[in-house]
């Protein structure tokens, strides 16, 4: 336990540190947001890694889906590689930065705006991400604190208040800078602490080759190619991770602050290669829950005998790392969601302070009265996430699916359209968001599980832009 507080107490100092330092340089907006628009390939493709992994999948996904799907929870890692980030840097980077150097434009809302010359695009797509962040947000402080509950014995709403007022503060220190500094320390400690993780669980459970057969033995689904939920659900959750950062302004940001196309070029590969090792090592560590967790050696990951998804992975560390060796691992899931929480605060605070205030309340605002507003928002967004975290609402899959979901029918079709082609238009817009946004929040309440609501809100979005916008074009002759 001392060695845990030791190492814990010297990280949280090390990124205050960087905080200060970089909050000294940090004067502008540009410079708070996007950190002068000038970050280096290494920079950008670790924040972008960071951003995108958090607890979220080492604690909720992980346990959920490694429990439920077995070994066929690796194609998720691997949608999410290839598309949610190879792809994604090779369509998008360069065509970003170009659109972000060419417009002005710093953030969605505001490319929305000069793209299809619509106030109400700005204003509908500020408020959702403001709105929607804030349930992201919860789902990874509800992550952390589990891990902190069980490594520290504390209360469930101590981690959570330690976890929300120490990402307040190096947030509202040094913004994007400061983010982007600590997420190559991040970035580095997430590898080492996933290496830790992943040997130690398969030497619990005596080797790959008997964790496999051991697995096959409690349902053969669970080593096939689909598992035991069946392909529609696996195809669900492969689609929402991996087609979504096509459209999530917190992971689109990093090419409006990188420096150039030359950058834009290495960090692909770079971002990559992070990519397939994390991905790889969550979801397929996740499958060994149901080997080496019952109900009589670890309590605290079951309820009346059913698993406690969201628990699973905390117990699992526990059980399978060496005690001297789980620093690691908690330094590993921090770091990946203090960084995925900057890159929420970031954006959402944005989409009030830039998009909503400057845009329309306040268009003749400074540029240190915005700065300023952004660190006060920044605090605000924290403090409203950490309320609902205490609430503990659902599991952090669901948590996740209707935020990704919600964000991604109304950004996906529009921003993807109106990207690449010349044609979609303000009607096509407005109708395909509203609507997919519509049909995502529609099915969620119906009942249907959130990863499908969210990947059919998404396909609705990308589906519907092109037809309203000939309709559109139709109207108008």
């Amino acid at each position: 336990m001392i060695l845990k507080i030791t190492v814990l107490t010297l990280y949280v100092l090390a990124i205050v540190a960087i905080g200060v330092l970089r909050g000294r340089k940090t004067t502008t907006f540009n410079d708070f947001f996007l950190g002068g628009g000038k970050i280096g390939p290494w920079m950008t493709a670790f924040t972008y890694g960071a951003a995108y992994f958090s607890a979220v999948i080492f604690i909720g996904f992980s346990g959920k889906i490694g429990w439920q799907f077995g070994y066929s929870g690796v194609w998720i890692a691997a949608g999410n590689t290839l598309v949610g980030v190879l792809l994604v840097w090779w369509l998008l980077g360069w065509r970003v930065k170009k659109m972000s150097q060419e417009t002005g434009a710093s953030t969605m809302a505001e490319y929305f705006e000069k793209r299809y010359q619509s106030r109400f695009m700005k204003i509908f797509s500020a408020v959702a991400v403001f709105v929607f962040f804030i349930p992201y947000s919860a789902a990874v402080f509800i992550g952390l604190s589990y891990l902190f509950q069980l490594n520290f014995g504390t209360e469930f709403w101590q981690a959570l208040a330690f976890m929300g007022l120490f990402t307040a503060v190096y947030m509202v220190l040094g913004g994007y800078k400061s983010m982007s500094t600590i997420d190559v320390l991040f970035g580095v400690l997430m590898l080492i602490g996933g290496g830790v993780f992943i040997f130690s669980v398969i030497g619990k459970a005596g080797g790959l080759a008997a964790g496999t057969a051991q697995l096959a033995a409690i349902d053969p689904r669970l080593t096939a190619a689909i598992g035991p939920p069946g392909a529609w659900p696996l195809f669900c959750l492969v689609f929402l991770t991996s087609a979504a950062p096509f459209a999530m302004p917190q992971l689109v940001q990093k090419f409006y602050a990188i420096r150039d196309r030359r950058a834009i070029r290495a960090g692909m590969w770079i971002s990559t290669a992070f990519a397939l090792v994390l991905t790889t090592i969550a979801y397929f560590s996740g499958s060994f829950s149901r080997l080496l967790l019952t109900p009589e050696n670890a309590p605290g990951a079951f309820a009346a005998g059913q698993p406690v998804f969201d628990a699973l992975v905390p117990e699992l560390i526990a059980k399978a790392v060496p005690s001297s060796l789980i620093i690691f691992i908690m330094l590993l899931i921090l770091s990946a969601s203090m960084s995925t929480l900057a890159a929420l605060v970031l954006v959402s605070s944005s989409s009030v302070a830039k998009d909503l205030y400057a845009g329309f309340v306040n268009p003749r605002v400074s540029d240190r009265s915005l700065t300023r507003l952004m660190r006060f928002l920044s605090a605000f967004f924290i403090l409203l996430s950490v309320i609902l975290a205490y609430t503990r609402p659902a599991t952090i899959v669901s948590i996740l699916g209707i935020s990704w979901g919600a964000i991604g029918a109304v950004f996906l079709g529009p921003f993807i359209w109106g990207l690449f082609t010349k044609w979609a238009n303000r009607f096509g817009a407005i109708a395909s968001s509203v609507l997919a946004l519509a049909v995502c929040l529609a099915m969620y309440l119906a009942g249907r599980p959130s990863p499908e609501a969210g990947t059919v809100g998404m396909m609705v979005s990308l589906a519907t832009t092109p037809l309203f916008s000939l309709l559109g074009k139709s109207r108008n002759r």
